[in-house]
């Protein structure tokens, strides 16, 4: 409820990048808060452990890459029960990404 009538709105006033860039921000602040995250969103279950090759995952559910491209909070993103995340790169020089714009919003799909 406080996501649809609060946050959502405005979260949708701005840019979607530079929405996204703001929450990476608070995300990076907010590691004081991991042990909490953890607790209310971690799912221990062994029937939702995968393999895949020699790795083994804890639940199924991953961060696909480019959310966090210049891993600017980690920690905290990864108290949200995500079984993998990817998470920056290591490159020789610093890349500038993909071109703008980046991310789109689908309000007819609530997206």
């Amino acid at each position: 409820m406080l996501y649809k009538s609060i946050i959502r709105p405005l979260l949708f006033r701005k840019d979607p990048e530079e929405s996204h860039e703001k929450i990476l921000a608070l995300l990076s602040r907010l590691v004081f808060l991991s042990a909490a995250l953890e607790q209310f969103y971690r799912v221990e279950d062994s029937r939702l452990r995968i393999r895949v090759g020699p790795l083994t995952f804890e639940n199924p559910v991953g961060l696909a890459g480019g959310f966090d491209k210049n891993a600017i909070a980690p920690k905290t993103i990864a108290s949200f029960g995500f079984g993998f995340m990817e998470i920056g790169a290591i490159t020789a020089q610093a890349q500038p990404g993909n071109p703008k714009p980046r991310l789109y919003r689908l309000p007819e799909d609530d997206a």
